[in-house]
């Protein structure tokens, strides 16, 4: 477990984006991806919006995913292994980089084909409680020319990452320009941020 939370961290401060190619065992991925699409066959996600408070607002011309909140409140074990994970994560973070991160919101999202989301930044103008972003992608056999790349912007250089399988990515919520490109073929992952304030995990 250690050694994808290092890798992580290492390869963020070698290139700004961390990256761990297995973070998630291969039986805690394909029990997420599970309770993902189960969750979509009940149309329990919604479509996703941009902002927040009262600048929230809902526009398939920049994003057109569906999402679902995790909660622990719901019990899933596969998302409490999940929040576990993360948790051990956040501490070694902290301890290893002084980082000061004491909460952190996720939820599951899915782009079917022919959806994207456009070229944003994770931070709101209002707030800077969101540190890092975190992105773990659910997608078995994913290949070349399915799309639904994360392409992320640095100034003048850019670089794109295929959304396979218990990979995860990481990068800093309030530097990191990036989109999803269209997606060819149905695209899951769970995304969150890292925080630096003391609320619990986020429902909507």
């Amino acid at each position: 477990m250690e050694a994808s939370f290092e890798e992580l961290i290492s390869s963020y401060i070698d290139n700004k984006v961390g990256i761990s190619k297995d973070f998630l065992s291969e039986s805690l991925a394909n029990n997420l991806r599970d309770s993902l699409l189960n969750l979509y066959k009940e149309e329990e996600l919604k479509s996703a919006g941009i902002g927040h408070f009262g600048t929230f607002a809902k526009n398939k011309e920049i994003r057109s995913d569906v999402i679902y909140w995790l909660d622990k409140e719901n019990n899933n074990p596969y998302e409490l292994e999940f929040f576990a994970l993360i948790e051990d994560f956040i501490a070694y973070l902290n301890k290893e980089c002084f980082t000061g991160i004491k909460s952190y919101e996720f939820h599951y999202a899915l782009y079917k084909p022919g959806t994207f989301y456009k070229r944003h930044l994770d931070q709101f103008q209002d707030t800077s409680n969101r540190q890092f972003s975190m992105i773990t992608y659910l997608n078995v056999d994913w290949k070349e020319g399915d799309g639904g790349e994360l392409k992320i912007y640095d100034g003048d250089n850019s670089q794109t990452i295929s959304p396979t399988n218990r990979k995860t990515v990481f990068f800093k919520s309030n530097e990191m320009e990036h989109e999803v490109l269209e997606t060819n073929q149905m695209r899951l992952s769970i995304t969150g941020w890292l925080r630096k304030d003391l609320i619990e995990v986020i429902v909507s």
